[in-house]
């Protein structure tokens, strides 16, 4: 988003839209969609195995992501781009300017915020699956 800031403004409505036009595709969705769902199976596979903790980073890691990155991504940043999406980009740059300002800001705030959040659940995630080798490795069931 830095890149888009530093050009035209209309340059810049232009790509994010081709941007966001082009995310929709079929790895996106399970990449994207389906990350909480594989993290709570996980989680529940874990805790019918005794493995409460993993099952809990594993859970919590549902949960952030779920949260910090799915509802987010469809509350907040889906909307400011489909308004973006809808608007023919101006032929001023003083109105584009006026345009991308009013996206951008806002748009890289809570990119941000869903970077943490789904940054932390890979921690999470990660933490459960070093716990798992951890317990594998004590138990003598390590290769």
């Amino acid at each position: 988003m830095w890149g888009l800031d530093s050009i035209d403004p209309r340059v810049a409505i232009a790509a994010m839209q081709a941007m966001n036009a082009s995310v929709r595709n079929a790895v996106f969705f399970p990449a994207f969609f389906l990350t909480p769902a594989v993290l709570g199976l996980a989680a529940a596979l874990a805790w019918t195995s005794s493995r409460h903790r993993c099952a809990a980073y594993f859970a919590a890691s549902a949960v952030i992501y779920l949260v910090g990155g799915l509802l987010l991504t469809a509350l907040v940043n889906v909307p400011m781009n489909e308004a973006l999406g809808t608007l023919a980009v101006p032929e001023s740059a003083a109105r584009a300017r006026e345009i991308w300002s009013a996206y951008s800001a806002p748009w890289q705030a809570w990119n941000l915020t869903r970077t943490l959040a789904s940054g932390t659940s890979l921690v999470l995630a990660s933490l459960a699956l070093i716990h798992l080798d951890a317990r594998r490795t004590s138990a003598g069931r390590h290769p």
